[in-house]
């Protein structure tokens, strides 16, 4: 289960995120968006490509990029429902994401390159 308040304290940190939807072809679409963190959803205002394509397959996700190259990805997957035009999405999972830089990062030791933390 998501923390979606601590989810929402770290959006606040970052200014945009990409939304990833699947199209009815099975295809990758990828939208700009200014999520809004409350409430135990995440809600986005949307196109009406990502309508079709949530109405299709509600699965979506966001990533939120870091602001250096150091620093950490937030990464929210979650099922989306469409509200006239705005996206509510219920989080099912949500990490801060990096390459692992130092052999002390979490994982380093079992061969893991990423630097996950779980929210």
């Amino acid at each position: 289960m998501v923390d979606v308040d601590a989810l929402g304290q770290h959006a606040a940190d970052y200014g945009f995120a990409y939304l990833i939807t699947i199209t009815p072809h099975s295809r990758v679409h990828t939208s700009v968006v200014h999520p809004s963190v409350g409430d135990g959803a995440v809600t986005v205002p949307i196109s009406d490509r990502v309508r079709r394509n949530v109405g299709e397959n509600a699965e979506v996700s966001l990533v939120w990029p870091p602001a250096d190259a150091t620093g950490y990805s937030l990464i929210a997957d979650g099922t989306g429902v469409d509200r006239d035009g705005v996206l509510t999405i219920a989080p099912t999972r949500a990490i801060l994401h990096r390459p692992a830089t130092e052999p002390s990062a979490p994982g380093a030791a079992d061969g893991c390159v990423q630097d996950c933390v779980e929210l």
